[in-house]
Formats: structure tokens, sequence, C-alpha cells
């Protein structure tokens, strides 16, 4: 007869065997109440197949049907599940001396508790009374290696697997009805139960095997960690004459300088600097000083070769934008009429995109190159006012040299557009109406439009040159009125000194604050010649306004610098020189008073335009 094992216990299945088959209770009904049924001879089977076993099971041990793998702490791949209403099947297991007998199909499956860490030990209970280590062995031992069997008076024993695996295995004979031969005697027959056993010595060796995998992870932990950190810096040697005298070579060579300046570091942070090593550390201080020199000038050679760079990219921005000019000479060219109708409509419209292209890129370098020019301009504004007067005044010249070179070019600029203009006017008046004169009046707008913002910015820097002359022409007079009452004041206070020797620091006092007096007045009477004069434009008439309604709410006066502080405000590109020059101007609105002496001298500014009506 085949047997028909289930499909989640049976991995054997594929092998042909006799049994009885218990599917039908009645015939398992028979069977037990006839215990004196005859043995079926079986070939050996393993529990579970080859390929599962762990090695050390020998199969050809022993008769055990296969071992079901769904049961809990088999470490198996599950089948697929099968049918709830489908119970499992087990079969009847012979062996030499005993018989074993499934359980009702239909009853519930024998309860365990709960499985303790690296369990290898079993508690089996139910025994025969009749029952030897020897007949306990014969069935276990299909299990697996059995190391110790504990068996006690009172029909239950421990057995003690080599594996935990095996221990599975085992727990799948719980619920089998024993039978010692073909005795029915109540002493050879019993129900074994089949349970996990806490053992100290199983506990014992999980712990041990749990701490072995917690060092190895430990050490693979440091390892990577060790991998992944940083190199350690060198130690630093402890001070010493022989080391002091080798790091003060050190400090004076520029390879090993900074290795030096480390090792001195150290030292001095560790607190080896006392009474008797102060000299060697001052002379080594000294050394590290030596070089702040050495890297000023190499700061100054890089700062160089990084101006030549920038100088280079210029000149090359210059050149592409040369050529850029030239190609578009071309164009032009190409573009007069004499050229122009000889080629295809198709080459005509090639042609003017390639001069859009050219225009577009031209206008794009030469943007860059006056970028280039706002910068250098500004770091020369900067450079100026860290200087003295006298450098102010030559810096003011190369500005307006530089504006005049400026204007000639626009104006040599604007010259070629209009003959340009003028060129494009006579071609347009012999050619007749058609795609091509469109084209050609769009040119001529375009230039139209280029030729009047020409001709605006070449007011606006004819303006700007007049006024940047006039500014001059004024900081030299002023220079020179300057110089001369210098010269008088040193005279005044040679000749002040001769006749006040021995006198008391009071009268020297009066006598200095005299003639500082006497040198304001006459600086201000040198300003009268030529500062006066009516407004040139409607800027100073909008600041003479504001001057004039921040003076009137300040009747004790306010310094300039109070003053330009609030103008500021309203226009950032004011300078406090420019408000003081356009006051100067007008004495008739505005006035200085003086307060103080000496160092405490203050100069105020008041408003007085409503006096000099009501006198005139």
């Amino acid at each position: 007869m085949t047997s028909t094992a289930d499909g989640v216990g049976n991995v054997g299945a594929e092998q042909r065997h006799l049994s009885v088959a218990v599917a039908d209770p009645g015939a398992w009904a028979t069977a037990m109440s006839n215990l004196g049924i005859v043995p079926m001879s079986l070939t050996g089977q393993q529990l579970v197949s080859d390929s599962i076993c762990i090695q050390g099971f020998d199969p050809n041990i022993g008769i055990i049907t296969p071992l079901n793998p769904m049961m809990a702490g088999i470490s198996l791949v599950p089948p697929p599940p099968a049918p709830l209403e489908l119970p499992v099947i087990k079969e009847i297991i012979h062996c030499k001396s005993c018989t074993l007998f499934p359980q009702n199909p239909n009853l519930p499956p024998p309860s365990t508790r709960e499985r303790p860490p690296g369990c290898k030990t079993v508690f089996v209970g139910g025994l025969p009374e009749n029952a030897s280590e020897e007949v306990i062995r014969e069935v276990f031992d299909q299990c697996g290696e059995i190391v110790a069997i504990r068996k006690s008076k009172k029909n239950f024993c421990h057995i003690r697997f080599s594996e935990e695996f095996m221990v599975d295995k085992a727990i799948y004979l719980s619920g089998y009805r024993i039978r010692i031969g073909s005795s029915t005697d109540k002493k050879d027959s019993g129900r074994i139960h089949v349970d996990f056993a806490q053992a100290r010595d199983d506990l014992y060796e999980w712990e041990c095997k749990q701490r072995l995998l917690a060092r190895e992870e430990r050490h693979r932990r440091k390892i990577q960690e060790d991998r992944l950190r940083p190199p350690s810096p060198p130690p630093i040697m402890h001070y010493s004459e022989h080391e002091a005298t080798i790091l003060s070579e050190g400090l004076k060579d520029d390879n090993k300088f900074s290795d030096a300046t480390a090792v001195l570091f150290t030292w001095i942070d560790r607190g080896e600097v006392n009474r008797r090593t102060a000299n060697q550390f001052y002379s080594m201080i000294q050394s590290a000083n030596s070089h702040v020199r050495r890297l000023m000038n190499e700061k100054a050679q890089h700062e160089e070769e990084l101006e030549q760079a920038k100088e280079l990219f210029k000149n090359a921005l210059l050149a592409i934008l040369t050529q850029f000019e030239q190609i578009a000479a071309v164009f032009t060219a190409a573009s007069r009429q004499k050229a122009w109708d000889h080629f295809s409509k198709a080459q005509r419209k090639n042609i003017d995109i390639w001069r859009k292209q050219c225009e577009e890129l031209r206008n794009a370098h030469s943007e860059e190159i006056m970028g280039i020019r706002r910068e250098e301009e500004m770091d020369m504004s900067d450079d100026d006012s860290e200087e003295n007067p006298s450098k102010r005044f030559r810096t003011d010249d190369l500005a307006v040299a530089a504006l005049k070179e400026e204007n000639d070019s626009l104006r040599w600029q604007l010259d070629a557009y209009r003959n340009e203009v003028e060129l494009l006017k006579k071609e347009h008046g012999k050619s007749y109406r058609n795609e091509e004169d469109h084209t050609q009046e769009q040119q001529l707008n375009f230039l139209q439009q280029t030729m009047q913002s020409m001709q605006q910015q070449l007011l606006s820097l004819q303006e700007e040159l007049k006024s940047k002359e006039l500014e001059l022409e004024q900081a030299q007079d002023e220079h020179r009125c300057l110089e001369a009452e210098v010269l008088t004041l040193r005279e005044k206070l040679l000749n002040n000194m001769d006749c006040l020797e021995g006198a008391d620091t009071e009268r020297s006092d009066k006598a200095v604050n005299g003639c500082a007096d006497i040198l304001y007045h006459q600086h201000d009477k040198n300003h009268e010649l030529f500062i006066r004069g009516p407004l040139r434009s409607e800027k100073e008439a909008l600041l003479l306004g504001i001057i004039s309604t921040f003076l009137h709410v300040h009747p004790f006066g306010a310094n300039i610098e109070y003053l330009w502080s609030y103008i500021q405000r309203l226009d950032t590109k004011i300078s406090a020189r420019e408000l003081e020059r356009l006051m100067l101007r007008l004495p008739n609105m505005f006035k200085q008073e003086f307060s103080g002496v000496g160092a405490t001298l203050e100069k105020r500014w008041k408003f007085c335009g409503f006096e000099y009506l009501n006198s005139a």
C-alpha cells in the first residue's frame, strides 16, 4: 500500500514503503485496540531529506518516518501552506525492540513550552515502566547524536543532543504511544510527551557562543574604525638643548619652517619656558619673526604676478575686440550695394545673421573690458583715499586725462557712425524698395539710435570733464593758498616764540590761538576771492534748498560732518568737500563761526539769508 503523507509533513514522500493507512479513524481505532498487530517490514527512512540533514546524522540507522518541517524551531524553508482543515497525518514507526503509534489526527497537537535559548536538551515523559535506557536510545538515536541520557524512576528522562536542530526532530515524536515488543502489559506501553528542557549546560554554552560572537563583532568594528581613522600626527619630542639647537637650524630653513614652528608652539604650550631656557626660546621666536619679511616679499611677488596676468588678459581681450571690429568692418563692406547686389538671397540672409552674431559678441567683449576698467578705477579711487593731498592732485590729472582720451575715442566712433549713416542714406536714395531696402532701414534706425545715445553720452562726459577741470583748478588754488598760509604761520610762530620766552604758558597759548584765528581769517578771505559764483546746475539748487532747510532748524549752527551725514541719506554720491565748496560760494546765505580754542576749535555753519535780505 502506498503511503499518503501530506505536503506539509512528508519531505521524503517520493520513497515508497509499506505502512498501515491511518487516514480512516475506524482503521486507526482497530489498530490501536488490537495491539497484537504484526509489524510491517519497512525499509530505513530518514526524518528529513539528505539535503537538509546536518553532517553527523546517519540515514541508515533506524526506521523513522519523515519529519514535519513546519514545526516551531526548525530553521527550514517552509513549503507552500496546506489547507487548515486537513490534519497532519503521522505514520507508525517500527524499531527493533518497540513500536511507535501516532495519536488520533483529529485531536489537537501536544503543547510545548517556550524554547530556551541554545536548547539542546529535551524532556521525555510518559515512558513505559519497563522502558530501559537502551530502548530510549534506540528511539531517539534517530534524531541525532545523543550526548547524555538522565533517566528517572518516575517514567521520565532528559536527553541532551549534540546540536540544537536535533531537538526539533525529537519534538516531532511527542504524542506517540510506545509499545515495547509485542507485549500487551500496561507496564510495557505508554504515551510519550517530548518538550523543551532548561539545562544549565545548554545556557552556559549558548552564553559562551554569544560572547564569542560579540567579541568577533567588536573586533570587526575596531578593525573598521582603525581603517577609517585618520593617521595620528607624529609625536613631539621633549625639550632639550640638543633638540633646541636642531630646531633653531630648522627655523632658519624655509622648507622645514612649518614643522619647526609646530614643535616650537608645542614646547611653549607645554610650559617649557623658564628662566633658564628663556634666552633660547627668545632666539627661536626671533628666528620665526625673521620670516615675516620673506612672506611679505612672496605676497608682493604673487600680487605682481596676478597683476601681470590681469594685464595679459586685458591685452588679449583688446586683441580679440580689435579682430571683432575688423570682422564687423568686413560685414559692413559686404553689406554695401556694390557688393550686396551680387549675392543671392540665401547668401544675404547668412551674411546678415553672421553680422548680427558678430555685433553681439563684440558688444559683450566691450562690456567686459569696460567692467575691467571700472574695477581698475575703483581700485585707484580706494588707493587715492589713503594718499596725501599732493598725490590726489596727480590722480585727478590722470582721471582728467583718461576722460579726455575716452571723450576723443567716443568722438571718433560718433564720426564713424555718421559716415556710415551718410553712406546708407546715399545708397538708400539710389536703391529701390524691396526686402533689402527694408533691412537697410532697420540698420539705419539702429545706427541713428546708437548715434543719439553716443551724443548723450558725449554731452554727459563733456559736462563731467568741465566739472572735473573746475574742481582741479579750485583744488590747485586752494593748495597754493594753504602753502602761503603755512609759510606765514611758521614765520609768525617763530617771532612769537622769540618774543614770549620766559612768559607763562597761558600767554603762549593765547598767542598761538590768535595766530590760528588770523590763519583761519586769511584762509576765509582767500576762499572768498575765487569761490564766489553763481549756481551751475539744477542739482546745486536742490542741494542749496536742502542745506538751507537743515540749517534753518539748527539756529546754533552745525558742523560740516553733521550736515554731510544728513544729506548722504538722500544722495550717497555727494561728498562733504562739495558741500563746503557750495556754501563757500554763497557767503550771503551761509557763514562760518569758530568756537573753542586750541584742540577744541570747531567750525560751525549757519544760515544767514534772512539777515542779508533785511540789510539789503
